[in-house]
């Protein structure tokens, strides 16, 4: 034992030796492992802007809000007669005119829709792809970009059945590109190109192809209530005809976005009674100043048919389950 107690001294020094840099090797690492959670919490990220507007609609004319995957929006509008009609008239609200329309988002960028209107009994369908959004943070873009394509067609009848009539007399076609930049909480801004193609028009000097701007704008009042407008402008000479006796005018509407829940309810006045593209963009007769106002409402609920979440979330549970058996 005397021969080995040298040995042993020595083992046990370099044990003192080892446990004496192995701590701070470990500490070391342990301040390199927090360090880099830090610096991953304060990398910046990309976080995209939402809610521009409340709504699919700003009034009549689309926003550039598509419906989430998987959800169904249903939404009615109403236009009643023009305020101007008199008192027997009860102010325009004895001549309603209404839209029923289903939209369903096929991604939370795709959507289509169909609608029918009372108003010359038209039946309309559109595809709607947002293609850019706004966003902040590490990866910056000032605005949001939404196409939309639609088509519409009439089944009214023929003004003179006793000539040679074709079905595509009778459609509309609408192409859109939406550009919208939420500024703040408070307010966001639209602008809105639009061609719509009649495939009939009355005369020869009537353009079949019209193009329009369109503004809109959204100011936030309260939590749940929205001052919204819309404004469409007719580029000059491309509809030379009257409508009714009528001129073509720019349609011009304001209204109010109220949130409740699942609802929003929208209240405005327009000049124009159809609640489509091919009527706002190229049959606005209304004019304001002499009280041909349409007063109107849209009510849409959404409805979550299908939720890719919880679908996700049964895989993984069936995963397990599996596993356990």
């Amino acid at each position: 034992m005397k021969n080995n107690k040298p040995l042993f001294q020595l083992i046990l020094a370099i044990l003192a030796l080892m446990s004496f840099q192995v701590q701070p090797l470990f500490a070391q690492e342990e301040e390199d492992d927090l360090m880099s959670l830090l610096e991953a919490e304060e990398k910046p990220e990309t976080n995209f802007t939402f809610a521009t507007f409340k709504s699919t609609r700003i009034v009549s004319g689309h926003s550039t809000e598509t419906n989430a995957e998987g959800v169904m929006q249903f939404l009615i509008g109403h236009r009643f007669g023009r305020i101007n009609s008199g008192w027997r008239e009860l102010f325009g609200l004895d001549n309603a005119t209404i839209r029923i329309g289903v939209e369903y988002g096929i991604t939370d960028d795709l959507n289509v829709g169909f609608g029918r209107s009372s108003f010359t009994k038209i039946y309309d369908g559109f595809v709607k792809y947002k293609f850019l959004k706004q966003k902040s943070g590490a990866t910056k873009f000032p605005f949001t970009a939404t196409a939309l394509a639609s088509a519409s067609i009439t089944s009214e009848p023929w003004s003179n059945p006793n000539r040679q009539n074709f079905i595509t007399s009778r459609m509309y076609y609408t192409f859109q590109v939406m550009l919208s930049r939420k500024f703040n909480e408070w307010f966001s801004l639209q602008l809105t190109p639009t061609l719509v193609h009649r495939n009939l028009v009355k005369t020869a000097a009537d353009n079949n192809t019209v193009f329009s701007l369109g503004a809109g704008t959204s100011v936030k009042l309260t939590g749940s209530l929205r001052l919204n407008m819309e404004y469409f402008w007719v580029v000059p000479g491309q509809i030379s005809s009257t409508l009714a006796g009528e001129k073509i005018r720019d349609s011009y509407s304001v209204g109010l976005d109220l949130e409740t829940g699942g609802h929003v309810f929208q209240l405005h006045f327009t000049n124009s009674r159809g609640m489509t593209e091919k009527f706002i963009a190229s049959e606005t007769t209304g004019r304001w100043l002499k009280g041909d106002i349409h007063f109107g409402f849209n009510v849409s609920r959404v409805f979550t048919i299908y939720d890719r979440n919880k679908k996700a979330e049964k895989k993984e549970i069936k995963k397990l389950e599996e596993g356990k058996s």
